[in-house]
């Protein structure tokens, strides 16, 4: 079949076929390897325009992000050195506070740059932040760790997972659609 967009099929052991619309605008098919090349062409086709919406948002994030490359000079090293810092601080008492709430325990805190991920959770229970969320509203960087932490119980996005994120933040998804919608600004900053 013929589609407006190509596509790359990953192979592995998955039991299930997902699609990924990357950053850069590139879609990926994730197949398990008993998948026949037609049987993912009809999947890709029934998620067209899924694929089409997340193809121009990414396109508008790539122009968004060209955009705030060239109004704002990179940062130094000694101001990139004391955001990390500030963030170790916020994200350590936050953590400490929200974990002492959720009865979760957690292994160590690093912060990160990460460009696709807010934030993780290891199953060692070590957890990642990305240090540019301290830009974001408080509300924000209150999900991504209670977000984190809820990974200690449920280490999927299951309804068991968000039912736990609730119990802590009844109003979490206006934080999740805020980093949805806004959070590369986040980029835009410094």
């Amino acid at each position: 079949m013929n589609h407006p967009f190509e596509y790359e099929i990953i192979y592995s052991s998955r039991k299930t076929i997902a699609l990924q619309v990357t950053r850069d605008g590139r879609v990926l098919v994730r197949s398990p390897r008993r998948c026949s090349r037609s049987y993912i062409d009809t999947f890709v086709s029934k998620n067209e325009d899924w694929v089409q919406k997340h193809l121009a948002r990414a396109k508008e994030l790539e122009k968004q992000k060209q955009a705030a490359s060239s109004a704002h000079p990179p940062l130094s090293a000694k101001d990139r050195s004391r955001y990390v810092e500030l963030a170790r601080d916020i994200f350590t008492r936050k953590t400490e506070y929200y974990a002492r709430i959720m009865g979760i325990s957690y292994g160590r805190i690093s912060i990160r740059e990460q460009k696709t991920r807010w934030g993780s959770c290891s199953s060692k229970g070590n957890l990642n932040f990305n240090w540019r969320l301290i830009l974001a509203p408080e509300e924000v960087l209150d999900y991504v760790v209670v977000h984190e932490l809820a990974h200690r119980r449920e280490m999927n996005h299951s309804k068991a997972f968000y039912a736990i994120v609730e119990s802590v933040l009844p109003d979490y998804r206006a934080a999740r659609k805020w980093l949805r919608d806004k959070g590369q600004t986040l980029w835009e900053m410094v």
